[in-house]
Parts: structure tokens; sequence; C-alpha cells
């Protein structure tokens, strides 16, 4: 596998499927429904979802998006390489119009994540990461900006993550819209190892940025995610030197299983 390629082409997805969300950003009607679970559904998850399937379909490689198809694990059981593709993660956010929302682009091999990209459309930032390339963030950048064609170049533009913060607190990332018991309880416990320990919440995909970036030291999440919801992030996360680990193992989270809800997971 050519994984400069590969990020290319997860990059360009990315930033068409922003374009896509933005355009649906500026109407008045969403068009939103709701799936069977009462999580929202708009008009911009499958125009993104749409925009990212035609390019990364040229990959030649299977995907598992949560807006594509339902694909039974009898069927991708045995796919050593996939995507995992979360067209618009923080729909609620994006109903909301608070800007916390991103696109999710991963490559996961052998069940672990390879390659991820992560575009915040409202702030036109990018993120990404591979193996054997590093773990970057780029800002000022869209489809319509114009943007390096090799990541040789992006990179160039880019900043390396982590980022070196001088801060004086432990800062704990937690979710805007499913902030659960457990995790409260659990943001509590750290006082007893940390001088100051700082709440600060976030919507989407963006906690596991945080803590790649350095902002954030620490993301526990005890409520439900969706593999899709964490791939990318995991990807940059890893490449930036932190860890995604299980709660309950501290073995290092896994994907493409039978059941696609995670585990509780602690990024730090």
């Amino acid at each position: 596998m050519d994984i400069n390629n590969l990020l290319k082409l997860a990059i360009k997805a990315a930033l068409d499927a922003g374009a896509e969300i933005m355009d649906v950003y500026g109407m008045e009607d969403f068009g939103v429904e709701y799936k069977d679970d009462k999580s929202p559904l708009t008009l911009a998850d499958k125009r993104a979802n749409e925009a990212i399937e035609a390019i990364l379909i040229l990959a030649d490689i299977h995907i598992l998006s949560e807006e594509g198809r339902a694909i039974s694990y009898e069927e991708r059981k045995n796919w050593e390489v996939l995507w995992v593709v979360d067209p618009l993660d923080g729909t609620k956010e994006f109903v909301k119009r608070n800007g916390e929302f991103t696109v999710n682009i991963a490559l996961v091999k052998d069940n672990t994540p390879i390659l991820g990209v992560i575009y915040v459309p409202v702030k036109r930032e990018l993120y990404f990461a591979a193996e054997g390339v590093g773990a970057y963030k780029i800002g000022n950048i869209s489809k319509n900006s114009g943007y390096a064609e090799e990541v040789r170049d992006l990179i160039a533009d880019a900043i390396l993550l982590p980022i070196p913060i001088d801060k004086h607190t432990y800062v704990v990332v937690g979710s805007r819209s499913h902030m659960s018991e457990a995790t409260q309880d659990y943001v509590k416990s750290l006082s007893q190892s940390h001088d100051t320990v700082e709440l600060v919440s976030a919507g989407s995909a963006i906690k596991l940025c945080l803590v790649a970036e350095g902002v954030a030291d620490e993301y526990p999440r005890f409520a439900p995610t969706m593999e899709w919801d964490t791939a990318a992030g995991h990807a940059i996360a890893n490449f930036a030197g932190k860890q995604v680990t299980v709660h309950e193992t501290g073995e290092e989270l896994k994907y493409n299983r039978e059941n696609l809800v995670n585990p509780w997971f602690v990024v730090k």
C-alpha cells in the first residue's frame, strides 16, 4: 500500500465532504430525519457520505461508513484493510449550529488504525496522520482554498503534533452532549493525583484531536461511541505519541469488531 497516496485520497475526500456540509449548514432547512436510535440524520450527512465514497472508491478498499449500507460481521470479518468513515460526526452539534462537528476518515489494517484524517469544516482545520508520516495539523484549508496536491507539500505548511504547550493544570476533555455520570466521577478522582484539574467540553472527534494536539491531557469516554467516531482520532492520537486504551483492560482499542459499539476507553 502507498500510504502517502491513501492519505492524499483521504484528505481530498474530507475536504470535499466539508464543502458539502458547509453548503447545507448555510441552508434554513437541514432536512433532519431521525434514525431508529433517535439520533438525527441530515442532508449534510448524506451528501458528505456520497462525496467521501466517490473518492475512496478509487483505492479499491472496503468502506465501513456510518451512513453507508449496513454490512454484516460475516461479510467484513475477513477484511484485513478497510476505511472506517463518519461523514458527519457530531450531527447534534451540527443541528445546534455550534460548529463542533467533524469529518472522520480512518484506514484500519489488522484491526488497528494506521491512517486518520479529521476535518473541522467551520474552523477550516485539518488534522491528519499516518504510519511513517507522523501527526499534523493545518489551518485555513478547504476544498476551495486550494491545497497542496502532495502530502510532503502539505506537511511543509503544517504543525507537527503534539504542540509544546506550557500549562499549569491537568486538562481533561469531555463530551459536550453525552457527559455520563461515570465520566464525571472519574474526572473528580483525578484531583487526587493532580493539583488542579480543569474540565473542558467539546463535541465530536475534536476531543481526540485536543489530546493529540496537547491542549488536553486526557479524554475519558465512559458512554457509548461507535468505531467510526474514534478510528480517525485514534490514529492521529497514536502518531502524536498518545494512547487510546480500553478502560477495563488497558489494552489498545481495536476495530472491525463484531460489535461496532466501543467499550469505555481513555485517550492520554
